[in-house]
């Protein structure tokens, strides 16, 4: 069997503006701030890495959730990373604090879900893990409960 290769198409707006697109067909704008020659009007390339770790854990944990019969009636995940003070500035660290919304939300599994994602399941975890320590914590919040 080959290795499936996943290829995006980026477009140099103007300086450090670009857009990009990958099979989904859907464009996305990327800048960088004006001292890079961008012009500060969308997200830049290491906060696409640190959405792209919660939205490729919230899509699993979210199938899981299901699949444990869990009533989460809303999720809210937060990510804080850490770099690198010297180029090439990597993450070092990121931190990603899971809030369930829901009654009698076992916490235990919760955590278990939390920790096959982190160990298993994302494939953006697994490209990152050995790059940056990658940290977690949990959260419950009755339904209703503002964060």
């Amino acid at each position: 069997m080959g290795k499936a290769v996943t290829e995006v198409e980026l477009r140099q707006l103007q300086g450090g503006s670009f857009v990009g697109k990958g099979p989904s067909n859907h464009w996305v704008n990327i800048d960088t701030g004006k001292s890079e020659e961008g012009h500060a009007a969308a997200s830049g390339p290491m906060e696409l890495v640190l959405m792209a770790l919660g939205t490729c854990s919230g899509i699993d944990l979210n199938l899981m959730l299901k699949k444990m019969r869990l009533d989460v009636v809303d999720m809210q995940i937060r990510l804080a990373g850490t770099r690198a003070a010297d180029p090439p500035r990597k993450f070092t660290q990121i931190h990603i604090t899971f809030h369930f919304w829901g009654a009698d939300l076992p916490m235990s599994k919760l955590e278990r879900a939390v920790s096959l994602f982190l160990e298993k399941y994302c494939s953006v975890a697994n490209t990152l893990n050995g790059v940056a320590e990658i940290t977690s914590a949990v959260v419950t919040h009755a339904p209703g409960e503002s964060l």
